[in-house]
């Protein structure tokens, strides 16, 4: 097209372009189109008859309806009706029966927000003044239908979206109860309670920890309460990200479901981080710096650049998770963390300075800081605790069956070691050592893939799982990896409230993957004899009957180094057990 002829011209070409085709008029109505991607408006139409998940998931990753905006409104309606939902769910004409009666006749932006939304940013995206007032008369009328929804900070940005569209405001109405309304055990797309969504920022920020460990450094450095950073990690998707970004990562949310989140929440970390290495923070509030680098993300990475990150990232599998989320909903309860504190200073939680005081702590081999620094290593459901002395050589005694007394009963331990040489190294262990009478007398190994081992003294360096950083090596086929269930293994369902009594099956445990041989899953034994921590082809650390001599070197289960000089004499051994001082 050659250059316009003058400024009259310009605008007639400018309000032709800017003008939304007839095949997307229909889902144009609370849209402004001068704040829409230009390159969404005009394009060839395209129609999905694909059904089938696999070729679904491509196509979502690929964006092929992500330029079509009548073609994603129309997708969008076919994924949320396939829904399995509660057989009462609201749909469009419940909306035109009470709206009137909820919004009334008076000023939309006068509606006042109900409580669980927790004064959540409500974007306006693209829309225009009716569809910024829609988005609060929907919400209002959500809230009449599901009176059991207590927390759910994300719906306001679920609703803004939705309404780019939809039809109109009852047609978005049905599309956003479908998702809240989903009764399929295996899927999740809306945390409606405060432990739901406390669990997932805890579940976050364990997965920060296993794959983000550069940018967890930087945030235990940076920020006063780490946890409160990762408690914004719904508000950078469902908040801060621009409607571009927001709208790829709900074409792929829809079809495969929560974990999509988690992948886009760490990949925007992992961005963040990458912008700010040797630079010093903004502002004296790194979840501000955060918030600010997403809603300005478009300075720096694409929208595709983003995905590509998000899926680039080798997570646990949809059920491994589901476990991990499960074990932090389960250790909040027992803490009685089930509803949101009042207070505005967040004390649900207690952060890494906090959990390890420096008038009450005492070691005879890390001081206050080290010790902090392993406290943010270990996952977010032992963070809520404090560190209890229960065994050191030095009080107790050097013996196994006197370890074992002291141990035996507390789940799970921090071990430490300093060596004569004045090195210190230690691994954390996910298991009760009296799980090793289980072998019978004879030594056998047990744990879970959550335990590691680490050094100190003299360089700083941890050793997780081999599985987490290699999650190829349990793989079988194409489309199974690291914790694909079995088909029959159904997932657990959140919402039956767990019995406490009851025993999940535990995260990271090496019977949910395809291990190529035990070599890889060999996370610690003991006997009368000795204890062993990682094994394959060598031991992380081993030590003798009087817990006296010790040695290390590299192991399949851990992929280590030796930890500290391979073999050595134990100064000190001590191990800590994790107490919840936390009133329930």
């Amino acid at each position: 097209m050659g250059a316009c002829s003058g400024p009259k011209q310009c605008e007639r070409v400018h309000a032709t372009l800017r003008r939304p085709s007839a095949a997307m008029g229909e889902y144009s109505r609370f849209i402004d189109w001068d704040k829409m991607d230009a390159s969404i408006q005009d394009q060839d139409s395209k129609e999905l008859t694909s059904t089938e998940f696999q070729e679904l998931k491509q196509l979502a990753r690929q964006g092929y309806w992500a330029k079509n905006h009548s073609l994603r409104a129309k997708v969008y309606h076919k994924l949320i009706g396939n829904i399995p939902c509660r057989t009462v769910t609201p749909d469009a004409n419940v909306y035109r029966d009470i709206v009137v009666k909820i919004a009334g006749k008076r000023n939309i932006s006068a509606l006042p927000l109900p409580e669980f939304v927790d004064d959540s940013l409500v974007p306006t995206y693209c829309l225009n003044a009716e569809g910024v007032g829609a988005v609060r008369k929907i919400i209002s009328c959500i809230a009449s239908q599901f009176p059991d929804i207590s927390f759910c900070p994300a719906l306001p940005s679920v609703v803004a979206l939705l309404l780019h569209y939809s039809r109109d405001e009852a047609e978005c109405f049905e599309k956003a109860c479908r998702l809240l309304a989903c009764n399929d055990p295996s899927k999740h797309f809306v945390d409606q309670t405060f432990l739901a969504f406390e669990s997932s920022c805890m579940t976050f920020g364990d997965l920060v920890n296993k794959y983000c460990q550069a940018a967890h450094k930087l945030m235990v450095a940076v920020s006063e309460d780490v946890l409160e950073v990762y408690s914004d990690w719904q508000r950078w998707l469902f908040g801060e990200l621009p409607l571009t970004y927001i709208a790829r990562v709900f074409d792929v949310f829809l079809v495969e479901g929560y974990k999509v989140l988690y992948r886009v929440a760490l990949a925007l970390l992992k961005f963040f981080h990458k912008g700010r290495v040797g630079q010093t923070m903004e502002s004296q509030n790194v979840q501000q710096d955060i918030r600010a680098f997403v809603r300005d993300i478009a300075k720096s990475v694409s929208p595709e650049k983003l995905l590509e990150k998000a899926f680039a990232i080798r997570l646990f599998s949809r059920k491994e998770i589901h476990l991990l989320q499960m074990a932090n909903e389960k250790a909040l309860q027992q803490k009685g963390i089930t509803v949101k504190q009042k207070s505005t200073s967040s004390p649900n939680r207690q952060n890494v300075h906090l959990a390890v005081h420096a008038e009450n702590f005492k070691s005879e081999i890390v001081d206050v800081k080290k010790m902090r620094d392993i406290w943010s290593w270990i996952p977010e459901r032992f963070a809520l605790c404090q560190p209890l002395l229960v065994y050191t050589t030095l009080e107790h005694g050097c013996s196994l069956s006197r370890f074992y007394s002291h141990c035996e009963g507390h789940e799970p331990t921090l071990l430490l070691i300093k060596t004569t040489a004045q090195e210190v190294c230690g691994a954390f262990l996910s298991t009760d050592w009296n799980e090793r009478k289980r072998g019978g007398g004879k030594l056998s190994f047990f744990g879970t893939g959550e335990c590691f081992v680490f050094r100190l003294v003299p360089e700083v360096e941890r050793y997780e799982w081999v599985i987490i950083k290699h999650p190829e090596l349990a793989m079988t086929g194409p489309e199974q990896g690291a914790g694909t269930p079995q088909a029959s293994e159904p997932l657990p369902s959140s919402s039956v409230p767990p019995d406490p009594s009851d025993r999940l099956s535990p995260f990271l445990s090496a019977r949910h993957f395809n291990l190529p041989s035990k070599a890889a899953s060999m996370f610690m034994a003991g006997d009368r004899e000795c204890i062993i921590i990682g094994g394959g082809d060598g031991q992380a650390l081993y030590f003798d009957a009087d817990l006296n001599h010790g040695r290390t070197s590299h192991c399949n289960t851990f992929n280590n180094q030796p930890l500290c000089s391979e073999t050595f004499q134990i100064a000190v051994l001590e191990v800590w057990g994790f107490i919840d001082t936390m009133s329930s």
